[in-house]
């Protein structure tokens, strides 16, 4: 299939692939990402987010000449380029994932992005909801679609082919993500979401139970169809962190053995009370059909602990973002089972040529003193560049580690 040469290449990087995940530290680290989990921590857990900035780090490692080999190169390097370039609680896994494709699209609607002239992430959507009660007619059922198990069975055998002698393909789970109001702002302006809730206030309710309803009957299609493989290991949970549970059974394809992902970036500036009029019903609904659930991004969650997320039972991570209260947090998560799961600026790593290691020093060892004992998680996300700094970031995970070795 490919030349001797990049075949080498592939081959090696898999054998080193196995070597780490099979290595006593990997198996110490999911040990200890179950202790974390399951709110029994030995200490803090930490991992650095790097799809946002690997076009800094992988391209210059890579070394295959064919196109294809090439894409199956870049997924063998970033499977370990955190264990070997930072040194931080990245799971290495010793088998290569097969997840069940899935997708909604919400209302049947189509997202379509404007993107600006000189490049870059910055975008904005086109708007197809401009008034709430005359546009209404436009939103219809939502699409959605779920392979089957056997789809996920040939993706095996396709894999395994190629390298199923040196790393074995595994059909897993995924966490379950619902996102109902960042929907809702791919079809409609911030302006229009917001004086929907004022103007057409039953309007804005029904339209969120429409979205909802879809979102159940995507989880009661996705369940009859068996394809609800249980997260209870190295999965990923939305934000950087993992599913480890012993809670969790592994013998039935159902919601109840999976990990949601919620969030709700987009209402920050509507009222506590406002938010559990019209967002937090329709998500409640939701996250009752999860096992457990991680909820949050940028969002602080502060002012909407007290009357919802505390409701949620099975509530298990929650975000504390840069604009959080983080002491109110800490109080308020007290004798609750829910982890701390820290995300600091970006601007530590991601601005500026130098590391600043005493903010990073206050910061983190504030967070560390704020949950002493306690499970707590740092997970570094939105960095968009490290000016192609690998030192500094590994830099940056031993800065963390030292701080919560001084004050956890």
């Amino acid at each position: 299939m490919f030349s001797l040469h990049d075949k080498q290449i592939i081959e090696d990087l898999a054998r080193k692939q196995m070597e780490i995940a099979n290595s006593e530290k990997m198996k110490e680290l999911r040990k200890l990402w179950l202790k974390s989990n399951t709110l029994k921590a030995e200490r803090p857990m930490v991992t650095i987010e790097t799809w946002t900035f690997r076009g800094e780090v992988i391209p210059s490692m890579m070394r295959c000449e064919e196109e294809g080999a090439r894409k199956i190169e870049n997924t063998l390097l970033c499977n370990i380029a955190n264990h070997i370039l930072f040194d931080d609680d990245t799971v290495v896994r010793d088998y290569f994932p097969i997840g069940i494709g899935r997708w909604l699209l919400p209302f049947n609607i189509p997202v379509e992005r404007e993107y600006s002239k000189n490049g870059g992430v910055g975008h904005h959507f086109k708007e197809v909801i401009t008034d709430l009660e005359s546009d209404f007619h436009k939103l219809g059922k939502s699409r959605y679609h779920v392979n089957t198990m056997e789809d996920a069975k040939k993706a095996v055998d396709y894999y395994n082919e190629m390298l199923g002698h040196i790393i074995p393909a595994k059909i897993v789970g995924s966490c379950y993500g619902a996102v109902p109001t960042q929907n809702l702002l791919h079809i409609m302006s911030m302006e229009t979401f917001m004086f929907s809730m004022m103007d057409y206030p039953e309007k804005f309710k029904e339209m969120m139970d429409m979205l909802t309803n879809d979102y159940l009957e995507h989880i009661d299609v996705m369940e009859k169809s068996g394809v609800f493989v249980p997260t209870v290991g190295d999965e990923g949970v939305g934000q950087g962190t993992y599913a480890f549970t012993d809670e969790l059974a592994t013998d039935k394809n159902t919601a109840k053995n999976t990990w949601f992902f919620l969030d709700s970036q987009e209402t920050v500036s509507i009222s506590p009370d406002m938010f559990a009029e019209f967002i937090f019903p329709y998500y409640k609904k939701i996250m009752d059909r999860a096992g457990l659930v991680s909820y949050g991004c940028c969002e602080p969650v502060d002012p909407i602990w007290d009357n919802c997320l505390s409701k949620v039972e099975n509530l298990r991570k929650v975000s504390i973002s840069p604009w959080c209260n983080e002491e109110a947090m800490a109080e308020k998560l007290k004798g609750t089972k829910v982890v701390y799961h820290r995300k600091p600026s970006p601007n530590f790593i991601g601005v500026g040529s130098v590391l600043d290691e005493e903010a990073v020093r206050n910061s983190i060892g504030k967070t560390a003193a704020l949950n002493k004992g306690r499970s707590l998680e740092f997970t570094q996300r939105d960095v968009y560049t490290i000016n192609r700094d690998i030192p500094k970031v590994k830099r940056y995970v031993e800065l963390i580690r030292e701080e919560c070795e001084k004050n956890w």
